[in-house]
This record gives C-alpha cells, sequence and structure tokens, in this order.
C-alpha cells in the first residue's frame, strides 16, 4: 500500500520539489462538471450533499474519476460551523449563502457542543473517501478561517468588503475576539477530527484576509490561525497545513512564518518576485488566474507556462490563485492537466 510519504502532494507539503508539480484545483468538484449538476440535482438542497456522505463522497470523487488529480478534497463548505452553531445557515441559489446576522448578545449565547454530533456525516465522509480513493492521491481536509466566517455571521451574507464585520470588530471588540476565539476552537477540533478519520493534511480558507489592514491582519487573520496550527501540530504532530489567505499579498511572508503553516496559498494577483521569495520559506501552492480556466487556448497555455517559470523551481503544488468557476470548460482542465505534466525542466 502507498505510504502518505510516497504521494506527490505530501513530498511537496514536506518541503521537497517534485517536477512536473503535482495538481489540484480549488473547488474541483463543482458546478462545471456535468455530473456534479446532476448530483446536486437528486439532492434536498446545497448542505444535503454536505452532510450525506453517499453524495459528498461521490462528488468528491467525479473530478478525480476524470482528470486524476493528484489530491481530492473534501466536498463540504467553510460555513458549516455556524451551521453547528444553530445559526440558520441556508444557500439559496442565485444568491449564495444567508444566516441570521449575529448580534452581541447571541456571540455571548453561543453554544459549542453540538460540533461532532452536527458534523458526524462530514467525518463518516473522510473515512469512505480514504479508503475508496486512489493510494497514491492525497486526501485534503479543510475549513474557514475564524476571520472569514465571523464576516458571514456577522453580516449574515458575504459583502464586498466586508465592511459590517470590520465595523463590528471596531464598536464591539470583546464580542468580536469572543466570536474569534471559539470560532478558532472549533475550527482546530474540526480539523482535528478530519485527520482522525483519515484526511492527510487540511487547508484553511480565509478567503476575506484581503480585506484587513496590517493590524488587523495580524490581529484576526494570523492570530487565530496560528492557534489552529499549533493545536494541530501539537495533537496530530507531521500533518502539513495549507493556509489560503486570498489578498494578503506583502504580508504573506510574515503569515507564513507567523502561522507555522507548511504552505502557502497563493492567489492570483501576488507578483512573481514576492512568490518566489515566499517559496524560499518552504512550499507554495497556485496561483493561476481562474478566469485563464474559462478563457482557455492560448491564454490558459500563458498562464500556465508562467507559473512553471515562476515557481517550478522550487516545491510547488500546482492550482489556481482561487475556485474555478463555472463557467470553465472541462476540456479546459485536461488541457491544464496536460500542459503541467508534460512540462519539462
Amino acid at each position: 500500500m502507498t505510504k502518505t510519504g510516497d504521494r506527490k502532494v505530501m513530498k511537496v507539503l514536506a518541503g521537497e520539489t517534485v517536477f512536473p508539480p503535482p495538481i489540484w484545483l480549488m473547488r474541483q468538484a463543482g458546478r462545471y462538471l456535468p455530473e456534479y449538476r446532476a448530483t446536486r440535482a437528486s439532492a434536498n438542497g446545497f448542505l444535503d450533499v454536505c452532510y450525506t456522505p453517499d453524495l459528498a463522497v461521490e462528488v468528491t470523487l467525479q473530478p478525480i474519476r476524470r482528470f486524476g488529480f493528484d489530491a481530492a478534497i473534501l466536498f463540504s463548505d467553510i460555513l458549516v460551523i455556524p451551521d453547528a452553531l444553530d445559526r440558520n445557515v441556508r444557500f439559496v441559489e442565485g444568491t449564495g449563502p444567508l444566516m441570521d446576522p449575529i448580534s452581541v448578545e447571541a456571540i455571548a449565547a453561543l453554544d459549542p457542543s453540538r460540533l461532532h454530533t452536527h458534523l458526524a456525516p462530514v467525518y463518516e465522509t473522510v473515512r469512505r473517501l480514504r479508503s475508496e480513493l486512489p493510494a497514491e492521491t492525497t486526501l485534503l481536509g479543510f475549513c474557514g478561517a475564524p476571520w472569514t466566517v465571523a464576516t458571514y455571521m456577522i453580516a449574515g451574507r458575504g459583502t464586498p468588503d466586508q465592511a459590517p464585520s470590520r465595523l463590528f470588530a471596531m464598536q464591539h471588540p470583546e464580542a468580536f475576539m469572543k466570536l474569534l476565539t471559539l470560532l478558532a476552537e472549533m475550527s482546530a477540533d474540526y480539523l482535528i477530527a478530519q485527520i482522525d478519520a483519515g484526511a492527510d493534511a487540511v487547508q484553511i480558507f480565509d478567503s476575506w484576509a484581503g480585506v484587513l489592514s496590517e493590524r488587523d491582519f495580524t490581529r484576526y487573520s494570523i492570530e487565530p490561525v496560528k492557534y489552529m496550527v499549533d493545536r494541530i501540530k501539537r495533537e496530530r504532530p507531521g500533518v502539513p497545513v495549507i493556509s489560503f489567505a486570498k489578498g494578503a499579498g506583502a504580508l504573506l511572508e510574515t503569515y507564513r512564518a507567523a502561522t507555522g503553516i507548511d504552505c502557502v496559498g497563493l492567489d492570483w494577483t501576488v507578483p512573481s518576485g514576492l512568490a518566489r521569495k515566499i517559496q524560499q520559506g518552504g512550499a507554495v501552492q497556485g496561483n493561476l488566474d481562474p478566469l485563464r480556466m474559462v478563457a482557455g487556448g492560448a491564454a490558459l497555455d500563458e498562464g500556465i507556462d508562467e507559473v512553471l517559470e515562476t515557481l517550478g523551481a522550487g516545491p510547488l503544488i500546482f492550482n489556481l490563485g482561487h475556485g474555478i468557476t463555472p463557467q470553465a470548460d472541462p476540456e479546459n482542465v485536461t488541457r491544464l492537466i496536460q500542459r503541467v505534466r508534460s512540462a519539462q525542466r
């Protein structure tokens, strides 16, 4: 049986340079795939897919069967944590995720005791995935970063610059830090449970890190993630942690050093010089512009070659700079994989 150390993604997470680099794509199981849309149509809403192991296993495996990615990522959502906190999370077609905006009083009353009971189906999905995936395929668990999850809980939805959450943090600092602390504790527990169920590595998504000032980035993004990473490293030593702090730019060097993560996710706006500098500290993941997956052709080829030229000489997991969009053509994914895997130094 293949050991985790023989998996290409795990080698890169350990700091090795593998060329051609291993590949997976954020949101690789999703609406751009006809088989996903068919499975989704059979369910009672998006969360039903997340909480039904038969469905979640199926949609996680779909892109592995079709494309042979080097990693599978658990099909779930970052908002299952507030759902476990009974925040009335719902997904509305054409609108996105909604929940009841949280108040200072409601933060004080949050009860994390349902976490593992509520998310037991997710753990079952992870267990089944590890047994059904090819031995050489890395299984990634994930969660949302406390700051990003908090923004949705406070506003009740995503907003362009997350102004409601930034204002809430200024006006109610004690309540806001209480919320971040609780989310960090629950998220660490959640990732550790995914590891125990069979995840080889985990990724933390801080999708809204880029709206924070430098000072707030330290308090609201770095510190909660550091707490989570410290817990994981202490309680499950040897399990790598990837974190994707979208939009953090020049702060990513500090982010890597301060949080202790094993791999830095890069979005497509990170300049090549900075990307190479960040890679000097260890593995990086990224960072093709997702729109090139829609454009295809020469635009796609050009973007692939640029990522390989910039980062291919060091430890790299080839990925997008954010999630693949529903408009992407699956044939462009095939083209991407073929071009990366046929690349020569």
